[in-house]
């Protein structure tokens, strides 16, 4: 199973976009506030997202009720200061992938906390970071193909049974 935590998100089209990925890939979003839009059914309607449907979603007051609520098993921060590249772990198994507000990243005391399970997308110098939707969509594929993608479909197998 891949979890997807987004702190704080602030920009309602990439976590619209977030939703959409773990819609495609059985991934569960979870949204610690506070969020910078407005996540109703009447927003989520007006926006035209209409797979919310299939995004199995919890929401949390703050951090600290996300961690008492889920703990840290499985924890793996993204931030542009992490120490490793994404490509240099096991995520063979049940894996949670937290993600720092757009305009902030991750507070500096969880990454501190965890520090070596902060993890990083390689990209050159110059270039500040990926759009948040990219990372997390480039990560949790990263997850399932370690996992050989588990209940998801490819093209093989379409082939194969039309």
């Amino acid at each position: 199973m891949i979890d997807i935590v987004l702190v704080e998100p602030e920009i309602p089209n990439n976590t619209g976009a977030i939703a959409r990925t773990c819609a495609c890939t059985g991934a569960r979003l979870h949204l610690v506030k506070p969020l910078g839009f407005d996540i109703s059914d009447s927003a989520v309607k007006r926006a035209g997202l209409d797979y919310w449907h299939l995004v199995e979603l919890y929401v949390y007051e703050d951090i600290a009720d996300y961690f008492a609520k889920r703990g840290d098993a499985n924890l793996w921060l993204t931030t542009t200061k992490a120490p490793r590249s994404y490509a240099d772990c096991d995520w063979s198994g049940d894996v949670t992938l937290m993600f720092g507000k757009e305009t902030a990243g991750l507070p500096e005391w969880l990454r501190e906390k965890y520090r070596d399970r902060c993890v990083r997308i390689p990209m050159i110098s110059e270039a500040r970071s990926l759009n948040l939707s990219n990372a997390a969509a480039v990560l949790t594929y990263e997850a399932l193909r370690q996992q050989n993608f588990p209940g998801l479909l490819d093209y093989g197998q379409m082939k194969q049974e039309e």
